[in-house]
C-alpha cells in the first residue's frame, strides 16, 4: 500500500467519503477511501433513513450505506475498512496518511471522518441503539407518530429536536440533569407551550430495558428517587464528539475542535480537504454530508487539475 502514490485518499467511509470517491473516481483520479469501522458511519447505526431523496418508503441506514459503497465501487474506488489512520503530515509533493502499521501517500486527502453522538454511556443504551434508542430526531422521529418518547438533554439542541419531535409524538417526557435549562429563552419558552411535552428536572437516565429485543422504559434517578419510565422511545441529544482527535492539530480546529474550512472544503493546508460532519458549520443529515462530498471532490479535482473547471455533473 505504501508504494502506490494515490490521487486521492478519504479518510472516513460515510455518506460524505463515498460520495466523493463516486465523482473522484469518475474522474480518473486514482481514489482510495479507509476508514477504521464499516461503511456508512452513523447512518450504518440508524434502522431507517426516512428523508433520504429517492427512497419514498425509506431504506435502511445500513443498506444505504452498502448502496453507496457498491456505486463508489463501481468506478474504481478502493475501500479500505479496519484501516485506522492515526496521522497525517503533508510532504514535498504530497499528503502521508500515518497508519497503525503503515502509510498511506496521496497527492490530496479528504477528511470525511464525520462526528459522533455522544453517548449517556449507561447500560443498555449500546444494545438498544437503532432499537428504540436513538440520536437524531429528523432521522428517526417520523417514526414515532402518536408515540410515547423520552428525551434526555437540556441544551439548545435537545430543545429543538423535541420541538421537532412534538410535531409526531403523542407525549414527549424530557430528563434535564440540572435544575433549569441550558438552552435560549425563546426555545424554552416554546416548549412550555407545548401541551405534550413535560419536563423533569434533575433527572438522570441510569439504564436503558429491553422488552423482545427492542427499548421498553428507562430507569430515572430524580431527587434520590428512582422510577421506570416506559416508552416507545428515546432519543439522547448531550451533543456530538468530532473525529478529529487523529489529527493531533494538522489541520486549524475550531473550539469544538471541528475542521476548519472555506466554501471549497479547502483547510489551511494546500492538498488537505473537509467535508460532512466533522466540519464546522455542517447540518448533520444525510442529504447535505453527500452534497458536501461532492462540493469536496470538484474542489480537489480544480486543486489537482488546475485548468478543468469545477462546475459540471
Amino acid at each position: 500500500m505504501a508504494e502506490t502514490l494515490y490521487d486521492v485518499a478519504v479518510v472516513g467511509a460515510g455518506p460524505t467519503g463515498l460520495a466523493a470517491a463516486v465523482y473522484t473516481t469518475r474522474e480518473d483520479l486514482k481514489t482510495i477511501v479507509v476508514d477504521k469501522g464499516v461503511v456508512g458511519g452513523l447512518i450504518a447505526t440508524t434502522e431507517t433513513v426516512d428523508n433520504y431523496p429517492g427512497f419514498p418508503d425509506g431504506v435502511g441506514g445500513i443498506e444505504l450505506a452498502e448502496r453507496m459503497q457498491k456505486q463508489a465501487e463501481r468506478f474504481g474506488a478502493e475501500i479500505k475498512l479496519n484501516t485506522e489512520v492515526v496521522g497525517l503530515s503533508p510532504a514535498d509533493d504530497h499528503v502521508e496518511l500515518k497508519l497503525v502499521d503503515g502509510v498511506i501517500k496521496a497527492r490530496s486527502v479528504l477528511i470525511a471522518t464525520g462526528s459522533a453522538y455522544r453517548k449517556l454511556q449507561i447500560p443498555g443504551e449500546k444494545e438498544l441503539e437503532g432499537r428504540g434508542v436513538h440520536y437524531c430526531a429528523t432521522c428517526d422521529g417520523p417514526l414515532y407518530r402518536n408515540k410515547d418518547l423520552v428525551v434526555v438533554g437540556g441544551g439548545n439542541t435537545a430543545l429543538q429536536e423535541s420541538l421537532f419531535l412534538a410535531k409526531f409524538a403523542r407525549k414527549i417526557t424530557m430528563l434535564v440533569r440540572k435544575s433549569e435549562f441550558r438552552g435560549s429563552e425563546i426555545l424554552v419558552e416554546a416548549i412550555q407551550q407545548k401541551d405534550n411535552i413535560e419536563v423533569k428536572f434533575e433527572a438522570e437516565a441510569t439504564e436503558v430495558v429491553a422488552s423482545q429485543g427492542r427499548f421498553d422504559h428507562v430507569a430515572v434517578a430524580t431527587k434520590g428517587q428512582t422510577e421506570s419510565l416506559k416508552a416507545d422511545g428515546l432519543f439522547v441529544f448531550i451533543g456530538l464528539l468530532p473525529n478529529t482527535d487523529w489529527l493531533h492539530k494538522a489541520v486549524s480546529l475550531d473550539e469544538r475542535n471541528l475542521v476548519e474550512v472555506d466554501k471549497q472544503m479547502r483547510t489551511n493546508i494546500a492538498a488537505v480537504f473537509a467535508a460532512g460532519d466533522v466540519t464546522e458549520g455542517s447540518i448533520g443529515q444525510v442529504a447535505s454530508a453527500v452534497g458536501e462530498g461532492v462540493s469536496a471532490a470538484l474542489a480537489i479535482r480544480a486543486y489537482l487539475d488546475p485548468h478543468h473547471g469545477t462546475t459540471g455533473y
